[in-house]
């Protein structure tokens, strides 16, 4: 389907990947909300009241259905029975720094006054073209890198700064994600100094 990533890098050696994937991983636990919980962020967007505006409510409504997609997406993955337990490991550890940028923008919708968008109960995601380790992987990396750019997009129409430096803070871990998964790819994790 169109939603499949596409890329003209070509991935080699699957499984001499995986130590250096479950490895790196397994330190990104949690980073978000210690990035979040170390400065200010959403918690002194929120201590701001009324400043926020509609539009940051939008935005961040429109992240936390992205995350919302993650997660499921990595739900997928992990029942795929295409993963390795390593990868799996990886996968729904990622899966649960999603969990946690959902739980963290839906608190603060909450609390600047939003409404909290009802999550979607069903997902389109390319299942029928999910045939292996790397087809997974390939997908996940997609939608890390979506995250990253919409991340990058939404920071400077943030009225209220401080979401937008919570936002940075969630798009590093998505960064990291993606660099990650095409790590485990066989692909350069960082492929240019710039993202574009």
């Amino acid at each position: 389907m169109d939603s499949m990533m596409k890329t003209q890098d070509k991935p080699v050696d699957l499984p001499r990947r995986r130590f250096i994937f479950s490895t790196v991983a397994a330190s990104l636990s949690g980073i978000t909300v210690a990035m979040l919980a170390g400065r200010p962020g959403i918690a002194a967007a929120v201590g701001k009241g009324g400043e926020a505006t509609e539009m940051d409510v939008r935005i961040l409504n429109t992240a936390l259905a992205a995350e919302r997609e993650a997660v499921a997406a990595y739900q997928v993955g992990a029942d795929s029975g295409l993963l390795s337990t390593g990868v799996t490991k990886v996968a729904l550890a990622f899966q649960d720094h999603h969990k946690q940028h959902a739980d963290v923008l839906a608190g603060t919708i909450g609390k600047l006054g939003g409404a909290v968008k009802e999550p979607r109960s069903v997902y389109d995601f390319p299942v029928d073209f999910l045939n292996s380790e790397a087809d997974v992987l390939k997908f996940a990396a997609g939608l890390e890198r979506g995250a990253v750019s919409a991340y990058a997009g939404a920071i400077p129409l943030f009225e209220n700064r401080d979401l937008s430096k919570a936002a940075a803070s969630i798009l590093a871990d998505e960064a990291m994600h993606w660099a990650v998964l095409r790590q485990a790819l066989g692909l350069n994790p960082v492929p240019g100094a710039f993202f574009s």
